[in-house]
């Protein structure tokens, strides 16, 4: 519906037109359409399980599955908060609400991401100890993180990574960076939240004790970092 008004030029923003879909509206924006102004909507917070093979975007050039298609039943127009790569499956969040995004995407707050990783070859122990310390990629070196070995299979290293930063491709490319290939990569948890047994494709509204945990886990980090 959002789109078909946009696209009839019946929606202004503090009194212009507004002819994109994808444009970002400030929280305090005076929104109208057809004149009449738009009462804010309640706050919605989702979890997506992102299955791989789809982009986490509205629409793809390339004609390729989006996120957005396992939304269609979503109870608000929702945005991505961050986005997980094509071949990467797992937690992602979708909400309406601007400052918690900004919040929870913000480099200075940036909270901690746990995956889950099968790497090839066979890390070893000193490749893991290079993991954890931060290797350098070619925007710098990234922070020290936690690494947990949870067994080899054949030539593959199964391990959980916790990141607290949220550089593009951050896993694949740290993993590259100690001489291995992701083979398969999965987000199980931000902050305190975690996927748990949701099933691939599937989302469900967060409570609101666990979006209060994650905006205060952000600050958290928030405060940590500014000093």
């Amino acid at each position: 519906l959002a789109r078909t008004l946009i696209a009839a030029r019946r929606v202004r923003v503090d009194g212009r037109v507004v002819d994109d879909a994808e444009q970002w509206i400030d929280e305090d924006a005076r929104v109208e359409v057809d004149g009449e102004v738009v009462q804010r909507a309640p706050r919605v917070v989702l979890m997506l399980h992102k299955p791989v093979g789809c982009v986490t975007t509205r629409k793809d050039p390339d004609g390729r599955p989006t996120v957005y298609e396992h939304l269609s039943a979503a109870p608000a127009w929702v945005s991505a908060v961050g986005r997980l790569d094509l071949d990467t499956s797992g937690l992602l969040l979708f909400t309406n609400d601007n400052d918690l995004a900004d919040l929870l995407t913000d480099p200075v707050s940036h909270v901690a991401k746990r995956y889950r990783v099968e790497a090839r070859p066979r890390l070893t122990e000193e490749q893991l100890r290079q993991l954890a310390a931060g290797p350098r990629l070619s925007d710098g070196p990234t922070r020290a993180c936690a690494v947990h070995k949870l067994g080899d299979a054949g030539p593959i290293t199964r391990l959980e990574l916790t990141i607290t930063e949220g550089r593009n491709r951050q896993v694949r490319r740290m993993i590259a960076a100690v001489g291995a290939k992701v083979q398969k990569l999965k987000r199980v948890q931000l902050g305190p939240l975690e996927l748990g047994t949701l099933e691939r494709g599937a989302w469900r509204a967060l409570l609101d004790e666990e979006v209060r945990a994650l905006e205060d886990a952000a600050l958290a980090a928030r405060r940590a970092g500014g000093r």
